[in-house]
């Protein structure tokens, strides 16, 4: 299959994806050979062409729910504690149709993940999609992460999000094996893949949320629905690059560790600045030491002129939709003194467009 065609198969397929909730299973690419899953990652792509300015940013990737919106499920027992730190559980929606659910009024990823994910959506850069809702679950332990009993008949969740992944085959040598920043240097415009601009730009926009928790676990590397090669077991027209877990975004890192000030915490983000100095474009992208793949990166003009022209195009309509849909202004803190970090949504809208400026009237050296 020409370059062309394979990028124009990866863009017809991923705007439909979303609208499919099933849950992939394991299919021929999980356990690729090293060799196999070199080759796939050197012709991936990272991007696809949308209306900017048309897309909905409030309601987020078709076939989701509406911010706010009230879902009722029914709690799954886990067979055993699911990975990660932040407070999770897994619940039906309904018979065979299993989510992953974050929660906790206090837990910022509830936030920042569903305002990152709709940027990275909107622009074009492949995401998971994630819908912040009022849940309610049935015989549900009031507290899931941590006390498993006892369970009660019913548990109101008021702020939640709902996890859809991308459609698609997991392309992997070893369980849960993702995809690494620090790989995207071996993506090969010569090979069919994603050009260089596009990797600098997707790179610029994990600066621009600040994505400080990006360990390779944190992206997917899939087989589009539909770009498997039937005629070929090893072959994959649309090896894609996705983003899965973009909770740490819209605050600022550390060195061990931040969750408070890591994840939707206005007064972190807002006074952040990207660029090392004016003549630079080595960028500043902080992380816990353990947590990261992608550290102050170097970006091109090439790769930022690129992003800018996306950025540049976000109405403040759709800006405020992001945010409304993440319901960021109802984030809540362990203690009250942390309250100050809160932004409201005008806040955060006008903080969006001062960042945005500083991508969009920066030069880098050529």
């Amino acid at each position: 299959m020409g370059t062309h065609r394979a990028r124009a198969l990866a863009a017809v397929l991923l705007t439909a994806a979303f609208a499919t909730a099933a849950e992939e299973p394991a299919g021929r690419f999980s356990s690729v050979s090293e060799a196999q899953r070199l080759a796939l990652l050197r012709r991936a792509q990272v991007w696809r062409r949308t209306d900017v300015p048309s897309m909905d940013l409030r309601a987020g990737p078709p076939g989701g729910f509406a911010p706010g919106q009230d879902v009722t499920c029914d709690y799954v027992v886990p067979e055993k504690k699911l990975t990660g730190s932040t407070r999770k559980f897994e619940c039906a929606l309904a018979p065979g149709d299993v989510v992953k659910v974050k929660y906790g009024d206090d837990n910022g990823e509830v936030y920042a993940t569903v305002a990152a994910s709709r940027l990275f959506w909107g622009l074009g850069f492949g995401t998971d999609a994630f819908y912040q809702v009022r849940l309610t679950c049935r015989s549900c332990p009031r507290d899931p992460w941590n006390a498993p009993e006892p369970r009660l008949p019913t548990v109101v969740f008021e702020h939640a999000t709902i996890e859809r992944k991308t459609p698609g085959e997991e392309i992997a040598h070893k369980e849960g094996e993702g995809w690494g920043w620090d790989e995207l240097a071996r993506v090969d415009p010569a090979q069919g893949g994603a050009p260089a601009e596009q990797i600098q730009a997707l790179t610029l926009l994990a600066v621009f949320v600040q994505h400080t928790d990006n360990k390779a676990i944190q992206q997917r590397f899939i087989c589009l629905r539909g770009g498997e090669n039937k005629e070929d077991d090893d072959s994959c027209a649309t090896p894609f690059l996705v983003q899965h877990d973009l909770g740490a975004t819209f605050g600022r890192g550390g060195l061990i560790g931040a969750p408070t000030t890591g994840s939707a915490n206005f007064r972190e983000w807002s006074s952040v600045r990207y660029w090392e100095s004016p003549e630079s474009c080595r960028t500043h992208l902080g992380g816990n030491i353990t947590r990261h793949t992608l550290k102050d990166p170097v970006i091109s003009e090439a790769g930022r002129r690129f992003l800018a022209g996306l950025l540049a195009q976000l109405t403040d309509a759709q800006i405020r939709g992001m945010f409304e849909a993440a319901r960021i202004d109802g984030r809540q803190w362990h203690e009250a003194k942390d309250a100050l970090r809160n932004g409201t949504v005008d806040q955060w809208v006008a903080a969006f467009k001062a960042h945005r400026d500083e991508i969009t009237q920066h030069t880098c050296p050529r």
